[in-house]
């Protein structure tokens, strides 16, 4: 499984990503250097959304669709904030 997740940073940023495990990939945009750079000094981060898909084809594609496509708005949205 592949998924395509929200995390808002702590400046209330809102940062776009994809994951095969979810929750390491949390823990490590909030502990470690493996966190995305944009993370790393926007921390601590929240899971505020996330979308399951079967290949990372597909999440791929729907992680650019919200990364370059949504606006900030649309974001809130999506998340139900």
């Amino acid at each position: 499984m592949y998924y395509v997740y929200i995390v808002q940073c702590a400046d209330d940023t809102l940062y776009t990503g994809i994951a095969t495990e979810l929750e390491r990939r949390v823990e490590e945009h909030n502990n470690s250097d493996k966190g995305a750079k944009y993370t790393r000094v926007r921390r601590p981060v929240k899971l505020v959304y996330s979308e399951e898909y079967p290949d990372r084809s597909t999440a791929s594609k729907r992680e650019y669709e919200i990364k370059k496509k949504m606006s900030r708005t649309q974001k809130l949205k999506l998340i139900g904030a």
